[in-house]
């Protein structure tokens, strides 16, 4: 008898040797360090970016995180990982720019909710975030944009602004979290700042 073929392949592996289905992912397949490595190394904006180097979804990710902390500045550790993580799908599926995303619909949606719903879980933290906190990492993920739009992309004010709004926000250090790295500078802070939320999370409430 002839040999049923195989299905399509649904899995990547990862440098640290755990193999990621993407389509049913399991939290214990899920390590920081295929994160940080792949988000460091996915550019924003289809690297159509100015600078030696791309601006990394890595640093966006950082970006985001001190947008948030801007926003409400008693976010717990566990929120700001939340803020973190947004777009910590994208170390598998890559980032899309919000107009291909609109093209191909719910289907990357998905698939997306369902990574980074095994992403939140293998880090303690809830499947899906409360929807108070999910509409401020919108907000700041949406004011990342902007700024990210008018300093790096090419952006009028008014562009960015008609599409992104104009965030009313001041974010200490933002030239510096705006300067593009190498993605082994970028994997490094992002890891950096992932450890010290991971520290805080665990540290007794006081």
């Amino acid at each position: 008898m002839a040999r049923k073929p195989e299905p399509p392949r649904a899995w990547q592996r990862m440098l640290s040797g755990r193999r990621l289905d993407l389509l049913d992912p399991s939290p214990l397949d899920v390590e920081i360090e295929d994160i940080a490595h792949g988000l460091a190394r996915v550019a924003r904006w289809n690297g159509q970016t100015h600078g030696p180097h791309v601006y990394s979804v890595a640093q966006h990710s950082l970006l985001v995180e001190a947008i948030a902390c801007a926003l409400d500045a008693a976010l717990s550790p566990r929120e700001r990982m939340i803020a973190l993580l947004h777009d910590a799908p994208e170390y598998v599926i890559g980032d899309i720019i919000s107009p291909f995303k609109a093209a191909v619909g719910e289907s990357y949606k998905s698939v997306e909710n369902r990574i980074l719903a095994a992403i939140h879980v293998r880090f303690s933290l809830p499947a899906a975030p409360p929807t108070a906190l999910g509409r401020l990492v919108k907000k700041a993920d949406r004011a990342a944009a902007f700024f990210e739009a008018t300093r790096l992309a090419g952006f009028t004010y008014d562009e960015a602004e008609r599409f992104f709004g104009r965030p009313e926000v001041h974010v200490k250090n933002l030239e510096g979290l705006m300067e593009p790295a190498p993605s082994n500078d970028a994997q490094a802070m992002f890891l950096n700042v992932f450890r010290a939320l991971e520290t805080g999370m665990k540290a007794p409430a006081s």
